[in-house]
């Protein structure tokens, strides 16, 4: 089983990310988009979560996995190379950082905080940029 988690980590936003502060996703339609559900599941719980734990759960949530039969479908999912929250709509588009405790744990930071500042100057974490929308 492959996983996405960090540890010790500080996923920053884009480079060419549209915003110069965070701003939370727009609930959407019918159906939340993946950057509502991962906002949502995150903001609620920081520092709860792995990556793997969002992503799988944000997956089901989208494709109406019953409870009971999660455990066989995260395996399914996982069994796959999965994109990791480098990809994620909230750090390209929404101005979200991510920072990965040492347990790899996730948690939001928002661009233009004090917090961001901190984290993106911090030596003594591992620091990564989310990917870029388009070819530079």
């Amino acid at each position: 089983m492959g996983s996405t988690n960090y540890t010790g980590t500080f996923i920053q936003v884009a480079e060419d990310c549209p915003v110069t502060a965070a701003e939370q996703p727009p609930a959407g339609g019918r159906a939340p988009s993946v950057a509502a559900l991962q906002y949502a599941l995150v903001s609620a719980r920081p520092y709860e979560l792995t990556s793997d734990d969002v992503l799988f759960d944000v997956h089901a949530t989208r494709q109406g996995i019953e409870a009971d039969a999660r455990a066989e479908a995260r395996e399914a999912f996982f069994a796959k190379d999965q994109a990791c929250l480098r990809a994620s709509p909230l750090a390209k588009r929404y101005g979200w950082g991510f920072h990965h405790d040492g347990d790899g744990r996730v948690a939001l930071v928002p661009l233009g905080s004090t917090e961001y500042e901190a984290l993106a100057a911090d030596p003594e974490i591992k620091q990564l940029k989310a990917m870029r929308s388009r070819r530079a």
